[in-house]
């Protein structure tokens, strides 16, 4: 089973902490949507008739395309890819595109999954990201899509932010809950260069995100929804019984997914390609009848570093049999040798031949998958 991600490079508005590819530029939307039908014609081979069970409209913005390229774009990929008979079809969505007439439009479209950028639920925290909608939108959003028949909602959340206090984060969260969302990401805030919050900071128009704060809103966001049958599945994602995300659950499981659109990434087992980050650039050579994009062949030592990095972040763990199997019994050998320092630090527990990360080690998930690399 493979996966397909679409990238839509627009948004109405930048968010101050964002380094995603994206344009505030929106003239260009109807030339992208025709490249990215000429892309998908060009790359119907990539996944080499592997039935694709998700389909991720990401950004971006994607809710700010016209339903009929939605529509179009899914049609497209339906003639040109074998889908599964029932797959998971997401929209990123922000509150402010968002309203009774589209969302019936959207569920009509084939869209049967929406992850709402809500980010916060206080007025000053919306303001201070720059984000497009207000308190009220985000409600109503979510309100709307629920009577609209959607009952896979997933709710964005960020915490660290420098002004948000534990009790503003407890709220964010059971606000959240009550909404009863199937499916919660929370995601710490981060300093990204080249973006207006980096910026912000080295002149000194705001403070710093602060490590200690974001450990325990972290740790917050993990007793309060676990609490409420959340499972805390992926280090920054919650899910109801059989709600996770299909999609994003693929990329950490290593499987095949095809992306489409500017700056996106794709991985057929053994290699990545990645289309150029210029919105411009991308349509006038999809226009031409041409990709424009790098590639690189992965090596096996890349292959089991990327393992070692993605599975870390999930419920399940490594699995060091997994791979004794796909690596040989020696790179095993070696990373239980490499683990035992963080079993003994009780940041990994080890059950049978699974080595996974204790609520204390996801703190440092990052950091320890780095430390159990191969060079």
């Amino acid at each position: 089973m493979a996966g397909i991600y679409i990238h839509v490079p627009f948004c109405k508005q930048a968010c101050n902490y964002c380094n995603f590819h994206f344009s505030t530029n929106l003239a260009l939307q109807n030339d992208f949507t025709v490249a990215l039908l000429k892309e998908i014609e060009l790359r119907k081979t990539y996944l080499n008739q592997e039935t694709v069970e998700t389909i991720y409209f990401g950004g971006g913005t994607p809710s700010l395309l016209s339903v009929s390229a939605i529509r179009d774009i899914l049609n497209s990929i339906y003639r040109n890819f074998s889908i599964s008979p029932d797959p998971e079809i997401s929209l990123e969505s922000n509150p402010d595109d968002m309203d009774p007439v589209r969302l019936t439009a959207w569920k009509d479209a084939g869209i049967n999954r929406l992850s709402i950028g809500v980010q916060s639920f206080y007025e000053a925290d919306l303001i201070w990201m720059n984000r497009a909608h207000d308190v009220r939108q985000a409600e109503m959003a979510v309100e709307q899509a629920s009577s609209a028949g959607f009952s896979n909602l997933s709710l964005d959340l960020i915490y660290g932010l420098p002004e948000l206090t534990n009790e503003k984060w407890y709220e964010n969260l059971r606000k959240a809950i009550s909404l009863n969302p199937a499916h919660i990401s929370c995601y710490a805030l981060t300093v990204e260069p080249k973006t207006a919050l980096f910026n912000m900071i080295q002149m000194k128009k705001t403070t710093d995100v602060q490590p200690e704060k974001q450990a325990d809103q972290f740790l917050i966001a993990i007793q309060e929804l676990e609490a409420v049958g959340f499972e805390h599945y992926e280090i920054s994602s919650f899910a109801k019984l059989g709600k996770r995300s299909r999609h994003n659950s693929a990329y950490w499981q290593s499987k095949k997914y095809l992306g489409l659109g500017p700056a996106a990434h794709s991985f057929n087992g053994t290699g990545r390609q990645w289309n150029i980050a210029n919105n411009v650039l991308y349509i006038k050579a999809l226009m031409e009848g041409q990709l424009k994009m790098e590639s690189e062949n992965l090596l096996p030592r890349d292959l089991l570093n990327e393992y070692i990095m993605t599975s870390l972040r999930t419920k399940e763990g490594l699995d060091l049999q997994k791979v004794s199997d796909q690596f040989g019994n020696e790179k095993k050998l070696s990373l239980e040798k490499s683990a035992k320092q963080y079993i003994q630090s009780k940041k990994i527990e080890r059950k049978k031949e699974k080595l996974i990360l204790t609520n204390s080690g996801k703190l440092f998930a990052d950091g320890i998958a780095a430390s159990l690399f191969f060079d």
